[in-house]
């Protein structure tokens, strides 16, 4: 996937860094009458993760839309917009979770870089045809963690997630016009919009 999509920013940075208060600034912004597409991938595996997700929901303005797609991120997105329209902005929170779905999903024995690319370059496909089909495309923001800073995890899931996701975050950073990094609610350029 070398095309390049105009309006894609990748919001990028460590737990608690101010990424999804900037996709929703940034989501809030863009909006011009046709509303923003909220695209949840996290599940409520645990009391303390829906404690979470509720927080996140009261963080978003009610009337956005909400598609809650831990698994088949590029083929619900497309599958919505067809049915409902065009929207002012897209927002996938988050990257991080989606890879870890896929790589749950998907069980072992998988070759997880390659499995997690084919579907990054299927969303970013999706980005693309939209753009190209709709006058005024959406934004889209998309919104990952930078996990390969840190210490290298002591398991092979947890090395093969590491992987994934930094594949991942390579993937759409080059397809993106704008891509941001959050470290302490601090916003750094690292690809300044065209």
């Amino acid at each position: 996937m070398n095309e390049s999509i105009s309006r894609l920013t990748l919001l990028l940075g460590g737990v608690r860094a101010g990424k999804s208060s900037k996709a929703l600034t940034l989501a809030t912004e863009s909006e011009r009458g046709r509303g923003v597409l909220f695209v949840a991938t996290a599940q409520a595996f645990d009391d303390e993760m829906g404690r979470r997700i509720a927080t996140h929901r009261r963080e978003r303005p009610s009337h956005w839309t909400t598609l809650e797609s831990p698994i088949d991120v590029p083929g619900e997105l497309d599958a919505h917009l067809e049915r409902h329209g065009p929207v002012d902005a897209i927002v996938v929170d988050c990257l991080t979770l989606w890879v870890s779905n896929l790589l749950l999903a998907a069980g072992e024995g998988q070759d997880a870089e390659s499995l997690v690319a084919r579907h990054i370059e299927s969303l970013l496909a999706v980005l693309a045809r939209r753009e190209r089909a709709t006058p005024g495309a959406a934004r889209c923001i998309v919104v990952s963690n930078e996990v390969g800073l840190g210490v290298v995890p002591p398991t092979p899931l947890g090395r093969a997630y590491r992987d994934a996701l930094g594949r991942a975050n390579q993937l759409v950073a080059a397809a993106a016009d704008d891509v941001r990094l959050l470290v302490a609610g601090i916003e750094l350029s690292l690809k300044p919009p065209r």
